[in-house]
């Protein structure tokens, strides 16, 4: 064969079917990764929703049903996206069948656009079915969608990529689980998913605008209600700035193979 016939491998060759190989494994459990969290979702409604609802209004004149919905939604993608790529990552390193990516010519920019690429469809997924079940409740149509969409996957996108930073750090699944108990759910739980920030005292207030997890869920309820504590092209760069630099971590991880070769 020429050298001008032989064929040519880019940096994302094989990607397509490691990202075919991960949606296939959440999805074929999908009773646990997308059912479950959309049910957990739904419990945190009705609680919160049935306590709450009489008594707090938020930006004046919104119901705290309609809400907590966004926040729900978003608090699903995120840390669906988060477990997907973390999971799958840990899980293959401790059975030891990683060695059969490790001895393929896929790229590390292969490995991260296949394993983010997953971990964003399952958090678009689970955060969907979220939606869907608990819109009915009292969320009015979207008043500027574009904030949705941008957000939404902006989020699935950061999360998939922390994930898989984690991933490749953790050795075994407790401290896998460490990184998500102490860091993610935390992050996420203070980021104004139950609460308006602006309702914190001062000190709060501004130690939740240092959460850049806040910027992801209150950018994302912008969406919806055309109100929000912070505006939505601070959020906007915040969230681009912060996912910038978690990727480029990663791949900088994946490209000198840390922890995976010994």
């Amino acid at each position: 064969m020429s050298a001008a016939s032989k064929p040519s491998h880019g940096p994302l060759d094989g990607a397509r079917t490691l990202f075919y190989k991960e949606v296939l494994r959440f999805w074929k459990v999908s009773f646990q990764t997308v059912a479950a969290p959309v049910l957990t979702a739904v419990l945190y409604l009705l609680i919160f929703g049935h306590v709450l609802e009489d008594h707090v209004k938020v930006y004046g004149s919104v119901g705290y049903t309609a809400f907590l919905i966004p926040g729900l939604v978003m608090m699903s993608v995120l840390q669906n996206a988060f477990a997907n790529s973390s999971s799958s990552l840990i899980q293959s390193k401790i059975t030891g069948n990683i060695v059969f990516l490790l001895v393929t010519p896929l790229s590390h920019w292969a490995w991260y656009v296949a394993y983010v690429g997953a971990s964003v469809v399952r958090g678009l997924v689970v955060g969907t079915g979220v939606l869907v079940v608990t819109a009915w409740f009292g969320l009015s149509w979207p008043a500027q969608p574009q904030w949705i969409l941008v957000f939404g996957l902006l989020g699935a996108v950061l999360m998939g990529s922390l994930g898989l930073m984690a991933g490749l750090w953790a050795e075994k699944f407790d401290q896998l689980a460490g990184f998500q108990n102490f860091l993610v759910m935390p992050l996420t739980m203070l980021a104004g998913v139950f609460y308006s920030v602006s309702s914190l005292p001062p000190f709060w207030q501004v130690a939740s605008h240092l959460n850049p997890f806040f910027y992801m869920i209150d950018g994302f309820r912008r969406g919806f209600f055309g109100v929000s504590d912070a505006s939505p092209w601070l959020s906007l760069l915040v969230v681009l700035g912060f996912t910038a630099v978690v990727a480029a971590w990663t791949l900088r991880l994946l490209k000198t193979g840390y922890k995976l070769r010994h």
